[in-house]
């Protein structure tokens, strides 16, 4: 818990650290939602493991399924602040946007819009704030990128449901392939 707790620190300094910065990478983000978020899944796993005995292997396995679990629920809550609903989000549609934050829908649009959009995109990063959030929503989903993130956050599923293979079928074993499922397809 003390590694996870200063793990979930760094991530928030590397978050703070890209926070206005268009020239983040894909590598970055992935570190940054490592460290805030899924590293947080992990520890919730893997003590949920030591804590019933689990054997090494089975401890291991459970720590993976964590991380990429996290992975995958960050993924989609990046997703959704261009693709969601604010009625049923809880939260206002471009919140990152408005904070500067770089995530992965911008990053992966940056890469494959025109130059002019791109551009609009990066000024967006730099200064904050809501102006131009419709005419980046239109980028994000003609450059492919909601699917894109989409695809990484299904790949990370699918990584966290191949750590359970090995485990006994019970309802704890189902209730994390759904908790899995109920991660990637929410829209809230």
């Amino acid at each position: 818990l003390a590694v996870a707790t200063r793990t979930i620190a760094e991530g928030e300094v590397m978050q703070l650290m890209n926070v206005r910065n268009p020239d983040a990478t894909e590598a970055q983000y992935m570190d940054v939602i490592k460290g805030k978020t899924a590293i947080l899944f992990q520890a919730s796993s893997e003590t949920a493991a030591l804590i019933n005995q689990q054997s090494e292997d089975n401890t291991d396995k459970l720590a993976a399924y964590g991380l990429n679990l996290g992975l995958a629920f960050q993924l989609i809550d990046d997703v959704l602040d261009y693709d969601g609903n604010t009625e049923t989000l809880g939260k206002n549609v471009g919140d990152d946007l408005a904070e500067g934050k770089p995530t992965l829908p911008l990053i992966h649009a940056m890469q494959n819009a025109g130059a002019d959009e791109a551009q609009l995109i990066r000024q967006a990063i730099r200064k904050g704030g809501l102006d131009d959030l419709d005419a980046i929503i239109d980028i994000v989903h003609r450059c492919g990128s909601i699917d894109y993130v989409r695809d990484k956050a299904l790949a990370h599923a699918a990584l966290a449901r191949e750590q359970l293979a090995g485990f006994s079928d019970s309802a704890y074993k189902t209730a994390l392939m759904s908790l899995t499922d109920i991660a990637v397809q929410r829209d809230t």
